[in-house]
């Protein structure tokens, strides 16, 4: 009798939970409460995960346009993303962090003739610091000049003094787009 008791309170009770209508915004307010908080407190283990190739900017240093799918393969490792409809492009993934995925990096390379033609992703191959390739002068300073704006004509001059600047510009736009449609 016991038995059949419980079993008939633990049914309601899950037969009224059915019933309750949650819609997703309470659900993101309230339902993410316990694992957030669980998160954040320092006895709960996070491990660090991490996924996919290591990428390091000296090894796609190495790699030069025309190399061989597998002097790349030599250099780089396998790819981790080798598609059988795409035989000439490979990417690699790399992404690290505690508990979630926080650093993420991408490289793509595509080859021609199974010879490598062109590099895409968050890495490229940087010149060399010596050697063949390398600047003649690493001293060398290069200026930029500062940007200047266009001049102003003596009509905005005299509205910008005014401060009607912005007010004629919109004005004179206005014109010139309601002069284009009566010409069409």
């Amino acid at each position: 009798m016991r038995k059949l008791l419980i079993s008939v309170a633990l049914t309601a009770s899950l037969g009224g939970c059915s019933s309750i209508d949650i819609d997703k915004d309470t659900w993101d307010l309230f339902g993410n409460v316990i694992p957030e908080s669980l998160e954040k407190l320092p006895f709960v283990y996070r491990p660090q995960i991490i996924q996919g190739n290591l990428i390091v900017q000296d090894n796609v240093n190495q790699l030069k346009p025309g190399m061989h799918k597998k002097q790349v393969e030599l250099i780089m490792g396998t790819a981790l993303l080798q598609d059988v409809f795409h035989n000439d492009r490979w990417d690699y993934y790399y992404g690290m962090g505690i508990g979630t995925i926080e650093l993420e990096k991408r490289l793509t390379l595509y080859f021609k003739d199974d010879k490598l033609a062109r590099i895409v992703g968050d890495y490229q191959p940087l010149p060399p610091i010596r050697g063949e390739g390398a600047p003649k002068d690493p001293k060398a300073i290069i200026s930029v000049p500062d940007w200047q704006p266009p001049p102003s004509s003596l009509f905005e001059k005299a509205m910008s003094t005014v401060n009607l600047g912005d007010e004629a510009k919109a004005v004179l736009k206005e014109q010139q787009t309601e002069a284009e449609k009566k010409t069409e």
